[in-house]
């Protein structure tokens, strides 16, 4: 298999399930060296406590081809994100590819609930964990980013600028984190594009992450018996769906086209011609406007 990313030095901030653990192993398949973050690992769970760890990302990474290094991190804590970077720029010289994806914070937000009834220290932890980490990060690392031109960044986060500009997202603090997070990337853009890199913001769509499949009571292998009680799950995709379109992008010699911009990985992946795992394109956030926001039965034909 052609590694087009052999060389290259990437760090995945938050990679411990989901979204970031699929961008992980796709960058450790086309070559890369990941480190990979985040809280839980084999000695200890963070306050999320799910049995996924940060040392199984990292050895996934390894497996699929690339080089895997496994880096315990509170990314608000500005002191362990400055020795993770001193440690990525002694032992190799170099970042190629940052990968902004820290959230947890499924347990922190409730549906529907307006600011004033939401519970506040939730609320500002939220904010804390889905903007704060982003921000020290990149403080941290883009002076190591930058010592070399054409690197990366990419901010995930959960909807494209377009969609979440004309639709409320879920409650107060998660539609400022989402929000935030797409502006983040535009700034970024203005503040890497002149000196030779190129930052954009990134949504998944459906993603079938480990705490989605739970919810639903399903695996990976039997997850469309979910559809019975979630019909639109249908038009669903793996978190390595996303990973293979930063893969792509980190590929592409003339990524600055897409600087500053807010990309999917539907999209991305018709630009690109990958495809998820079981060989479709899911185009989830086409038919989140077309089809399920527009009140119609679940259909996926001609959406994946």
């Amino acid at each position: 298999m052609a590694q087009p990313l052999k060389d290259k030095v990437a760090l995945v901030a938050g990679a411990t399930r989901g979204a970031g653990r699929g961008i992980a192993v796709e960058l450790g398949a086309a070559g890369a060296t990941v480190y990979v973050t985040g809280r839980s690992t084999r000695a200890g769970r963070s306050e999320y406590d799910r049995p996924e760890t940060l040392e199984d990302t990292a050895d996934l990474v390894t497996a699929a081809g690339g080089h895997g290094i496994a880096v315990p991190t509170d990314h608000l804590d500005p002191a362990q994100v400055r020795t993770l970077v001193d440690r990525v720029a002694d032992e190799q010289g170099r970042l190629d590819v940052l990968v902004n994806d820290i959230w947890g914070g499924e347990h922190l937000f409730a549906w529907d609930a307006p600011v004033w009834e939401h519970d506040l220290d939730k609320g500002l932890r939220l904010l804390r964990l889905a903007v704060e980490t982003h921000a020290i990060t990149s403080h941290h690392a883009l002076p190591l980013l930058l010592r070399r031109p054409g690197g990366l960044v990419v901010e995930m986060t959960d909807g494209t600028d377009a969609y979440n500009r004309e639709n409320y997202r879920v409650s107060f603090f998660y539609d400022l984190a989402k929000t935030s997070v797409l502006r983040m990337a535009f700034a970024l853009g203005h503040e890497l594009g002149p000196r030779g890199a190129t930052a954009v913001a990134l949504t998944p769509g459906w993603m079938r992450s480990e705490i989605m499949l739970d919810t639903f009571g399903v695996r990976e292998e039997n997850w469309r018996d979910a559809l019975d009680q979630v019909p639109h799950f249908a038009i669903s995709e793996t978190p390595r769906y996303v990973g293979r379109a930063v893969a792509a992008l980190a590929a592409d010699p003339e990524k600055s086209r897409w600087n500053g911009r807010s990309l999917d990985a539907g999209s991305l992946a018709r630009t690109y011609g990958f495809t998820d795992l079981d060989g479709s394109r899911p185009d989830a956030w086409r038919y989140l406007v077309e089809v399920q926001d527009a009140g119609k039965p679940a259909d996926v034909t001609g959406y994946r």
